[in-house]
Parts: C-alpha cells; sequence; structure tokens
C-alpha cells in the first residue's frame, strides 16, 4: 500500500474538530497547530503531532486543511509571521474549508501559487457538525483541477460530496449560494414553527407529518424540533451566519442581483446579534417571536 500523505490541519473549531478526528479515523498521519491549545487535545489524544507555526506545519505536510472563522484569520494564519507561505513548499495542496470572501480567495490563491508554488483550493462546506457525523457533509470546491483530483480521497473522509464548481472562488461563491437558501430557510422555519404553536398545533408532530411532502428538508427536521425545545446548543451561530449573509450583500452588489429576502433575513439575524444572541445556535431564530412575561 502506499504510504498515505500527511495532512496539516489548523482550526479547531465546532467543523474543524470533527473533520480532523474523522481524518485521522481514517488513517492519515497529521499535524495540527492553533492559537488555543486545549482545542488540540481530541486530535493529540488520536496520535496527532503538534507544529510549533504554521510555517512548521506546512514544512511538513503534503495537503494543509484550514477551517477558521473568516477571511481576515485566513489571511494571518497564511500569509502572517511564521505563517503557511513561509513553510510552503511547491506542489503542496491548501485546502481552506472556511467561509471567505470570493475576491479575497482570488487574490491568496494568486499570491501564494506565485510565492510558493502551493495550489490553492476554496471547498467551503455546508452541513455542519452533524453532516459530519453522519457522513452527509457537502463540499464545494474553486481551484485547479489537478490539486482537487490529488485531495479527493483525503476529503472523502468526510465529506459524501466534493465537487469542482470552477475555478478559485467559484466554492466560495457556491457556499454563499448556499447561505442564501439555508438562512431564508431557516427564518422561514421560525415563523412557521411560532404560528403552529400559537395555533395550537402540536408543533412536535409536524416534521412527521409533512416528511417526504414538498415542504420537507433537512433544515425543517433539524430545526423545528430544536426550536420547540429551545436547543440553542451551537452546532453554528447566528453572528457567523450574519458574517456570510453580508458576504452575500457583497456579493449581490457587485453583480447587480436584486436580493430582497436575503437583505430582510440578514437584518433579522443583525437583530438577534444586537440582543445578544449571536454565539447562539441558528434555531435561535425563533426567539424573534419571544413573548414578554
Amino acid at each position: 500500500m502506499p504510504q498515505q500523505p500527511t495532512v496539516g490541519f489548523i482550526g479547531f473549531g465546532l467543523m474543524g474538530t470533527p473533520i480532523a478526528l474523522k481524518l485521522q479515523a481514517a488513517g492519515y498521519p497529521m499535524r495540527v497547530w492553533g492559537r488555543t491549545p486545549h482545542k488540540l487535545r481530541p486530535a493529540l489524544a488520536q496520535g496527532a503531532e503538534e507544529a510549533a507555526s504554521p510555517k512548521h506545519l506546512a514544512e511538513e505536510c503534503d495537503v494543509v486543511l484550514l477551517c477558521v472563522t473568516d477571511t481576515n484569520a485566513v489571511e494571518t494564519v497564511v500569509f502572517g509571521e511564521n505563517g503557511i507561505a513561509e513553510g510552503g513548499r511547491s506542489g503542496t495542496v491548501l485546502v481552506d474549508h472556511s467561509s471567505i470572501k470570493p475576491d479575497a480567495t482570488r487574490g491568496f490563491a494568486a499570491r501564494i501559487e506565485a510565492a510558493r508554488g502551493m495550489h490553492w483550493l476554496d471547498a467551503p462546506v455546508s452541513g455542519g457538525p452533524a453532516g459530519v457525523e453522519r457522513g452527509s457533509l457537502v463540499v464545494m470546491a474553486g481551484g485547479n483541477e489537478s490539486a482537487f483530483e490529488k485531495v479527493r480521497e483525503i476529503v472523502a473522509a468526510y465529506a459524501a460530496r466534493f465537487t469542482l464548481m470552477g475555478p478559485s472562488g467559484a466554492g466560495q461563491s457556491t457556499k454563499l449560494i448556499n447561505q442564501t437558501l439555508v438562512a431564508a430557510h431557516v427564518a422561514v422555519v421560525a415563523e412557521a414553527t411560532q404560528l403552529a404553536m400559537d395555533a395550537g398545533v402540536d408543533a412536535k408532530l409536524i416534521p412527521r407529518a409533512l416528511a417526504g411532502g414538498r415542504a420537507d428538508s433537512v433544515v425543517l427536521q433539524d430545526f423545528m424540533g430544536r426550536m420547540i425545545d429551545r436547543d440553542f446548543t451551537p452546532a453554528a451561530t447566528i453572528s457567523i451566519m450574519l458574517k456570510d449573509l453580508e458576504m452575500v450583500g457583497e456579493l449581490s452588489r457587485e453583480t447587480g442581483t436584486a436580493t430582497p429576502v436575503t437583505r430582510l433575513v440578514t437584518e433579522l439575524h443583525r437583530l438577534l446579534v444586537s440582543r445578544g444572541l449571536g454565539d447562539t445556535d441558528n434555531s435561535a431564530m425563533i426567539r424573534l417571536y419571544d413573548k414578554p412575561d
């Protein structure tokens, strides 16, 4: 059997941790780095080796995966002092699972290829931590086809689908389309859930009753029950969704595309953040309808 490539992983948050653990379970040797050392413990316990910096991680790895918060975080860990770009080698593939601005992605990809000969795949994900656990995670990619093929088997260890959507930036643009659909749907499910409860319907029966019908969806099945139970344990947060929706707004302005529904949903998220609910799960959208005591 050929030796498996060494994988570097940076970004042990809600999404990154289960992805990294899936890779380790598949037998990939792993190097890890993080600003918050205690977040690395699950991977270290499974045999990962901690790198001294992103630079040292890149020096030792064939493929580097990122799953960090935003555009600024990606730029810092890649191009900052002791960053990935300082240690990257020609032919190494950087797979960025973060959700960041498409134009920034294109700039980063060109910059690291010119400086180090590295290939950049923007590869945001959809499905949340539960999608990793269920084996239903989807990954939408932008970049070079040869780089895509080089990491296809690695990504298959934790994702059900991995689709090359086009050149650099296409993965991030597709993720913004995904977030447009998800955010609007969660908002409507919250509204429908509250309406059902106010109307005296046993709302907990609705997902089962509508399963397979035209109103059925993964969002309905995943969110309505948690909204009823007031389960706001974060799998993804209101503030992260707001960040993505603001990027959708930027893209719509660049393209001249009218997005009136998405703009309303964006402001609903902004309202929840202003109420101190930014770090709660997207299921907290139903808190919009809280009634005074």
